[in-house]
């Protein structure tokens, strides 16, 4: 078993380097597919390849216990693989997220089915033709097709008893039934954000400016599950964070997302710029003020394309839309609170509860408030970019 482990942690690490050698190539259709900025996704593809080198290393880690439960037996437990693990990938870091789901599932002894996203499916196959060439044949399989048909087929399968997925809502609701009418799976699901960021009073006004425009990701459209895209902000200091935010976005360089200089690239599909624009017009309707952005840039190169200016809406409030509700794009929506009492229940008052950021000097607030709102990762004085 050991030397088994050694020869697939010395696979995987293969599968990272060619991958890496063939950077260019696969940046260059990634980027083509998804509208992501080139800087970005080469970061990515860094980080997948990383994941792949990690987790090889964990390999001889995998262990299980003997236990002195009673006097006359031997009581122990093992650890065994699932058989067959089906990932199903989403759109936003497509390339990152089909090389990091094979690292745990493989070193754990699985094979592995990635259904890629119907948007950007091209960059698997380079990730498919590496893993022909370094793996067992079956070891690795990648699908494509539609989430109605591929996906569901892959969720119904009985041979495949183990599930994850990033996205929407009610297409995890969807995998859960699907997987509930044909056989027991285990199931992991990352179902989106709507990331509050809390600003306390005596933050300074432009250290609130950078995080919150960081946190947004605009690198990525907005289209990130980790994006703080309800910024709260305390009274005291709400207008000048505010003002200081619009210039900031404002100097940010829309443009080809091939090209370095770029900060933000075009929205991934037809049917996500329809959406974003949705929430743009749900902002208006609902009283909130726009003060930067919502339409297509201006110039030539903008007149086709998938393009929107980055967006900026404040006065927004937790029954609006664009604070409910995930918009998966370029838009960050301002509330203002002066209790907090009251911001803790802003945050709360959604369905998602992915992540929130705490800016205050104080610890213990920060801890205290911490612990009251609902989610899985909290960042105290940093934002952090998860997908």
């Amino acid at each position: 078993m050991p030397g088994q482990l050694l020869s697939g942690a010395r696979l995987l690490r293969e599968v990272a380097r060619r991958l890496l050698e063939r950077q260019a190539e696969i940046l260059d259709l990634e980027v083509r597919d998804t509208g992501n900025t080139i800087g970005k996704m080469r970061g990515d593809l860094g980080a997948a390849a990383g994941q792949l080198d990690y987790y090889a290393g964990l390999g001889l880690e995998i262990k299980g216990e003997t236990i002195s439960a009673s006097a006359n037996a031997l009581h122990m437990t093992l650890r065994v693989p699932y058989g067959v693990v089906g990932r199903i990938v989403p759109f936003n870091h497509p390339i990152y997220f089909a090389i990091s789901a094979l690292a745990g599932p493989l070193t754990a002894g699985n094979s592995v089915v990635i259904k890629t996203p119907d948007q950007s499916p091209l960059s698997a196959a380079f990730l498919g033709e590496v893993c022909r060439d370094v793996l067992p044949r079956g070891v690795v399989n990648i699908v494509s097709g539609t989430g109605q048909v591929t996906g569901d087929a892959l969720v119904r399968h009985p041979a495949v008893r183990r599930i994850a997925f990033t996205g929407s809502v009610p297409t995890g609701l969807a995998i859960q039934r699907a997987a509930a009418e044909t056989s027991v799976k285990h199931i992991s699901l990352e179902l989106g954000g709507k990331n509050p960021m809390i600003v306390f009073p005596y933050i300074a006004p432009d250290q609130a400016a950078d995080a919150a425009v960081a946190g947004m990701n605009f690198a990525w459209q907005g289209q990130s599950c980790g994006s703080t895209s309800r910024l709260m902000i305390h009274e005291a200091i709400y207008d000048a964070v505010v003002e200081r935010i619009v210039a900031r976005v404002a100097a940010l360089r829309i443009g080809d997302p091939l090209d370095e200089s770029s900060q933000m690239g075009p929205i991934n599909s037809q049917r996500q710029h329809e959406r974003v624009l949705h929430y743009v017009q749900a902002g208006k309707e609902d009283g909130a003020r726009l003060v930067f952005g919502g339409n297509r840039p201006a110039g030539l190169q903008f007149k086709k394309g998938y393009w929107i200016e980055l967006t900026v809406f404040v006065d927004a409030t937790m029954d609006m839309r664009i604070a409910r509700e995930e918009i998966f794009g370029p838009i960050l929506s301002i509330l203002r609170w002066r209790e907090v009492y009251e911001v803790v229940a802003m945050a709360n008052a959604t369905e998602y509860g992915l992540a929130a950021a705490i800016w205050t000097r104080d610890l213990k607030v920060a801890l205290d408030v911490g612990r009251r709102i609902d989610c899985g990762y909290v960042w105290i004085r940093k934002h952090k970019i998860i997908t």
